[in-house]
């Protein structure tokens, strides 16, 4: 029994060194203490105690001592290492360098440090900031009439032109200095989600100058003469800008464009042997180059007569030009999906420019695909989460209340089960995309440019949009189909593919980018491992290999033991310093998080380079990283706002679908493992008890949809961000005032169906006839009757669908087509 409670002692002692990541002094310091303490305890002799540390030091000191390791075992592993290495390009080299990691990183790690995100400060808006929401981005929502733009013009009108560059939406990622807003990234992504909800044409006018554009690569990049130039002439919007990237033939694959410039001498401005480069270029799908003044141009840069330097092919380059320079083509237009922002191809056909006019100068040249994408982290870190966001706001707020108001079989539609499920999916939706797009301009205020989590945002929001978005759609039936003034949806439900595609398809983001930049720059040795192999002095990466190498080898046989502990216990042995609804939410997300550690070591061991053409694995894993970053926002989210009670259902719905969708992802991994050995023995340890998480709770939905369907403070903290038009002229001004009447007539509604049903009032009556009939027969009293009254007008008049003449209102012939 002694040599039982010994061993089992023993055991306990080893799982929870592995299970707490004690480094590997530490655990030698406590097992030879232990080991003296069993033989004190014992009384076992000297001899017994001496041998028994003589022989542990004799198997862990050859790993525990570097400069031994390194002889016995590194040295060959490392070889093996590098000869295993995949072949990277450029390209990829630099996409995967670009940015940082931040909070994807230790979710990677399997062991969250969860007072660093709970410790974050929630930024605020400033006085300006928010002066600026309230009353110029307020102002600019009430000027845009999407349907006009959309369906009449197929332009943003000169007015709405002109407001935007007086008051400098164009200029909000800008330094005063230079004439800008400088605005935050919170406020940048507020000011886009307000328009976004009232258009998505315009929203998308404002985002591209303050996204990936000349403003953000001249501020990172640009020469002292480059911004004092060009930066107050975009902050004023003198200049309107574009970015000239995707062509014909190189679209997600940027590496493969064919546009080449090459460095040359040539006459400018009446000066001859001018150092130059001289450009051909064809690109397409370009927003705002139909009427910009100023092309950002990425090119391939050559320089056969070495002008510059010994390297003939310099690499992806970034120059500005002035769309007036000769040879540079614009202004025709493409037609994405009825949307009425400027987008169209551009071409240059021998095009010579100053050598300058690289942005940062000539220094500067063949780095430009490394400043794309430093500055497309920051900008779908913002612009299409924003975009996304501020569409599932407006689906809150406007289809809760068009379900609440809308009647059939005598009931709002709200209240039947089916549309409560898709309205609880809606607000929690909401809920969880405003979280993640909160907490990431969060971390860019903070200075951090975390590029994984930038494509997790593009890719998970802009889908969710997509969910939300068809969701409402079939909420609204009929109406939702029927363009017109009163169609809050349509063109949003038109312009999701938009959001889709743009900066990096979905299908890539998910398959390729997430997991597999992750999977480098966010995991805590791999890069190291990487940089080690390639590093030219071999002795050094030696060094540096066999760190990293056992450091990651430490990590994962210890995320091999938290997955299994946590999962015994369903996450309990987890601290975590959350109290209330979100602790449990907590726990099960580090538990999750040493799962999905130990899972992406044992991708990545067992595939190595394959894991790239293995899709649909890297997708699985891409999703699992996303729902726990998602999932950590929210559950972020909520402690800021202070636990407050009324948003727990959409707390639950956030978490529990995010953890149902999470066992899936990776029950779809381990099914489809190639080795299927490691498969169960993986299965055995991410799920020691079975897949544990369910579907939701009919009464998480039940309560989350109550949510939308009736005036409340938990219902505006939602939708907050959105331009809510109180003009009863418009739609959502109808569905506002409609809302408020026929929620302050429910009781008298209530009334008048207990008399028809007794047979006091006559059952043909007309919906306009009913109250007066009700005061008649003494059923209410006529100030309520007048209430009810007026919640029927109300609601008969959100139900309305427009209708038009049969030529629709727009162009039917060549000529006024082309007059247009």
């Amino acid at each position: 029994m002694t040599i039982a409670l010994i061993l089992i002692a023993g055991f306990a002692l080893v799982l929870t060194l592995l299970y707490h990541r004690v480094s590997i002094w530490s655990w030698n310091a406590i097992i030879v203490a232990a080991l003296a303490t069993w033989v004190l305890l014992s009384d076992q002799p000297a001899v017994t105690g001496i041998l028994s540390v003589f022989v542990y030091g004799l198997l862990v000191l050859p790993i525990s001592l570097p400069f031994i390791r390194r002889k016995l075992l590194t040295r060959q592993l490392f070889k093996l290492f590098k000869r295993l290495l995949p072949p990277m390009s450029q390209t990829e080299r630099e996409a995967l360098e670009a940015g940082n990691v931040w909070w994807d990183a230790q979710l990677f790690s399997g062991k969250p440090d969860w007072n660093m995100l709970f410790d974050y400060p929630a930024p605020t808006l400033t006085a300006e900031e928010q002066a600026f929401i309230d009353g110029p981005t307020k102002e600019l929502c009430r000027l845009i009439d999407d349907w006009e733009i959309t369906h009449l013009d197929r332009r943003l009108p000169d007015a709405v032109w002109q407001y935007m560059r007086e008051h400098k939406f164009f200029g909000m990622i800008i330094p005063k200095r230079y004439d800008g807003l400088e605005f935050s990234a919170l406020a940048h992504s507020t000011v886009i989600m307000n328009v976004a909800s009232r258009s998505v044409s315009a929203a998308v006018t404002v985002m591209v100058p303050n996204s990936l554009g000349p403003a953000e690569l001249l501020l990172e990049y640009g020469t002292d003469e480059q911004r004092d130039h060009y930066l107050p002439r975009l902050a004023r919007g003198e200049e309107i800008p574009c970015f000239a990237l995707t062509g014909p033939e190189a679209g997600s694959d940027a590496g493969a464009m064919p546009d080449v410039g090459i460095v040359c001498k040539g006459m400018f401005d009446d000066k001859p042997d001018v150092l130059g480069i001289r450009l051909n270029w064809n690109k397409r799908y370009i927003t705002l180059a139909p009427v910009a003044t100023l092309l950002g141009l990425a090119f391939k840069l050559k320089d056969p007569d070495h002008l510059l330097g010994d390297e003939p092919d310099l690499g992806i380059t970034v120059a500005l030009i002035p769309v007036s320079t000769p040879g540079v083509v614009t202004g025709r237009r493409h037609y994405p999906l009825n949307m009425a922002f400027q987008n169209g191809p551009t071409e240059g056909k021998d095009v010579f420019i100053p050598i300058d006019w690289i942005i940062g100068g000539p220094e500067r040249a063949g780095q430009g695909w490394r400043m794309l994408m430093e500055s497309l982290a920051v900008g779908r870190s913002i612009s299409l989460p924003a975009l996304s966001t501020g569409s599932a706001k407006l689906a809150s707020r406007a289809t809760g209340a068009y379900a609440r108001i809308r009647t059939q079989f005598g009931l709002p539609i709200g209240k039947f089960a089916g549309v409560e499920e898709v309205l609880a999916r809606i607000a929690g939706q909401a809920y969880l995309m405003d979280a993640a797009r909160f907490l990431t301009v969060t971390a860019l205020d903070q200075g951090e440019r975390p590029s994984v989590i930038s494509a997790i945002l593009k890719y998970q929001l802009t889908e969710r949009m997509r969910i939300v978005i068809n969701d409402a759609m079939d909420i609204q039936g009929g109406s939702g189909i029927c363009l017109g003034p009163r169609n809050l949806f349509g063109r949003a439900y038109q312009a999701l593919p938009i959001g889709i595609t743009v900066e990096g398809a979905n299908i890539l983001t998910r398959n390729l980018i997430i997991f597999g930049q992750g999977a480098v720059r966010c995991h805590p040795h791999v890069l190291t491992e990487l940089h080690a192999a390639q590093n030219p002095d071999e002795q050094r990466g030696l060094v540096d290999f066999d760190r990293a190498l056992f450091a990651h080898m430490g990590m994962t046989i210890s995320n091999a033991v938290r997955s299994l502990l946590l999962g015994l216990t369903s996450g309990r042995l987890a601290q975590v310093p959350v109290q209330g609804a979100a602790r449990r939410y907590v726990q099960q997300l580090t538990r999750m998080s040493a799962a999905f550690a130990l899972m992406a070591d044992a991708a990545m061991l067992t595939l190595g380079g394959a894991l790239k053409r293995r899709e649909n694995l890297s997708a699985r894993l891409a999703d699992v990283l996303s729902l726990l970053y998602l999932c950590s926002a929210t559950v972020k989210r909520f402690e800021d706002q202070g636990r407050l009670e009324e948003d727990i259902p959409l707390l639950k719905w956030a978490c529990h679908n995010s953890f149902y969708a999470m066992q899936e992802a990776m029950h779809g991994f381990l099914r489809n493992m190639p080795n299927k050995p490691v498969a169960f023995f993986l299965r055995w340890l991410v799920f020691p008890r079975g897949r544990p998480y369910s579907d939701l709770y009919d009464e998480v939905r039940e309560a989350a949809a109550a949510l939308l369907l009736a005036p409340s403070e938990a219902r505006d903290r939602l939708t907050i961000g959105v331009f809510v038009d109180t003009d009863i002229n418009t739609q959502m001004g109808r569905l506002e005032d409609a809302l408020v009447k026929v929620t302050a007539a429910e009781p008298y509604e209530r009334l008048v169906k207990h008399a028809l049903r007794d047979g006091k009032l006559a059952k043909d009556l007309k919906a306009t006839e009913l109250s007066q009939a009700a005061v008649d027969a003494g059923v209410l009293k006529p100030e309520e009757g007048e209430i009810l009254q007026q919640a029927i007008e109300a609601r008969l008049e959100v139900i309305q669908v427009d209708d038009f003449e049969p030529d629709l209102g727009i162009p039917v012939s060549r000529d006024q087509v082309q007059a247009a």
